[in-house]
């Protein structure tokens, strides 16, 4: 097999090892890294968790034999780091390990970084070959890198609609507090899938209020998000679920006396934050910005119909995964409309679920 060939086998193992950190690594990359020696793989490794060790320091150190190093090649989906931050840079010592040959599938846009880790292993003397399987690199740290290049969080737009077109029914105030279920149980285990995979979840004031969601991880396993909630007023009662102290939780208040008058009751739940911002501007911009200097990487959008428009009309969104169930309201709240490319299509028993891609998001 020729050389390109082999390099394209070894990198999308390092995306495949890359995947385990889903979830996990953020605001980190996901990162995976493998070692051959004479056409075998003698050492694998990825970024497990965040302010762990990185996967090229992990494949490294599982040699045991370290004199194949000099006559091995290290395989890395994202260029090795130069600078000291939660672990000690890992050019540095993939320079010490005496490996000759580094392949790169794509460079860092951290502006730590961007370039200098290979820079540091060329000017050593190695000889690193970059760009293979370098698009594929990219989508999978694609929140990564919405969140250098346009200092923002990578924006995640989910809602389920009807057949018909409707994402919620016509409620009445005598109406239970409670979600109106328009897909199956299946695709709401999805969701919380998706929940464990990103770093925050946002909804809106009338989405808590009418459906009094958790907005954890409950039916699968893994972390459950960082809940960002929009309460201009502070209207919604401390009792919500989204109030009950068992996550991080910040909540966006309006800089007006009702909202003032009601801080003390919020201030002994445990975990919860409030932050002022201007309403009057529009949130997108000012949620963003905050969300950024957190070291948010991505952001799930969970509701409701107006807060999910905003950001289409700002064009603040990367992705939307649309739940079409098999139900009809005839009445109720429209759905968001989004203007988007399409990207793939799944069928979840009998929920259909569509992904689109903004190619033009702003930032």
């Amino acid at each position: 097999m020729e050389k390109q060939s082999l390099d394209r086998m070894y990198m999308h193992r390092c995306l495949e090892l890359a995947l385990n950190g889903l979830g996990n690594v953020a605001p980190n990359p996901m990162v995976g890294a493998v070692i051959v020696f004479n056409n075998k793989i003698i050492a694998e490794g990825y970024h497990v968790e965040l302010g762990k060790e990185h996967a090229e320091r992990i494949a490294i150190n599982s040699v045991k034999d370290r004199g194949l190093l000099k006559e091995s090649t290290l395989y890395v989906s994202l260029e090795p780091c130069s600078h000291f931050g939660k672990t000690p840079p890992c050019a540095n010592l993939i320079v010490e390990s005496g490996i000759k040959r580094v392949v790169v599938a794509t460079r860092d846009p951290n502006p730590k970084v961007q370039g200098r880790g290979i820079e540091l292993m060329s000017n050593a003397g190695i000889e690193v070959v970059e760009g293979v399987m370098e698009e594929e690199a990219r989508e999978q740290n694609r929140r990564f890198f919405v969140f250098h290049k346009k200092r923002r969080p990578y924006v995640i737009l989910k809602w389920a609609q009807t057949l018909d077109g409707y994402i919620d029914a016509v409620r009445k105030p005598s109406d239970p507090i409670a979600p109106i279920w328009v897909t199956n149980e299946l695709s709401r285990k999805v969701v919380h899938r998706w929940r464990s995979e990103e770093q925050a979840i946002l909804i809106g004031t009338n989405t808590v209020a009418k459906d009094n969601p958790r907005l954890n991880v409950r039916s699968w396993s893994g972390r459950s998000p960082f809940r960002v909630v929009l309460d201009r007023k502070l209207r919604l009662p401390s009792t919500m679920n989204v109030y009950d102290g068992s996550l991080p939780t910040l909540v966006f208040i309006g800089n007006n006396s009702s909202a003032a008058s009601k801080r003390q009751t919020f201030a002994s739940i445990s975990g919860l934050e409030l932050q002022t911002i201007d309403f009057a501007r529009g949130v997108e911009d000012q949620v963003l910005t905050e969300l950024y200097e957190r070291g948010i990487l991505s952001i799930i959008i969970e509701g409701g119909a107006m807060l999910i428009g905003s950001f289409v009309k700002k064009n603040y969104w990367d992705e939307a995964r649309v739940f079409v169930g098999n139900k009809f309201f005839g009445d109720g709240v429209k759905a968001p409309e989004l203007s988007g490319e399409f990207f793939s299509y799944d069928e979840i028993g009998d929920s259909k679920l569509f992904t689109y891609r903004n190619r033009r998001s702003k930032g």
